[in-house]
């Protein structure tokens, strides 16, 4: 096994992690759904953006995740459920698992287990019912 240490190393993680992604049987139909096979190496590219800044401490990324994760929600009519954020735990710390180790590897998985909590939260508070 290998440390993560370079974008490279990132970029082998989002990649390998969102092909799993789109072929779980929960997460492929929303995450397909929602980006077209053109859009998919733009999308894995920014995703790698995101990972290199959570991981190293460079301002590679530029977006809003979590306006993301409000609008796809909605698109779903409000039925992402903390299943979903569980079932990308699952698939992220797997794949993390079968190709890394380290202190890195680690850093990434507390940083996913951290996000999916905020974003659930995030789009929870968001949804019209929500009492907040």
């Amino acid at each position: 096994m290998k440390k993560i240490e370079n974008r490279e190393d990132v970029s082998l993680l989002v990649n390998t992690f969102y092909k799993a992604i789109r072929e779980d049987e929960m997460l492929g139909p929303i995450f397909n759904s929602h980006i077209s096979e053109d859009q998919w190496p733009a999308h894995l590219s920014k995703l790698t953006d995101f990972w290199v800044t959570n991981l190293f401490a460079v301002a590679a990324y530029k977006g809003n995740p979590t306006a993301v994760h409000k609008k796809v929600d909605e698109n779903l009519k409000y039925t992402v459920e903390q299943t979903h954020f569980g079932q990308w735990l699952h698939l992220w710390f797997t794949t993390i698992d079968s190709l890394f180790e380290g202190e890195k590897a680690q850093k990434a998985k507390n940083a996913a287990r951290k996000m999916s909590t905020v974003q659930f939260m995030a789009i929870w508070k968001n949804r019209p019912d929500s009492n907040y």
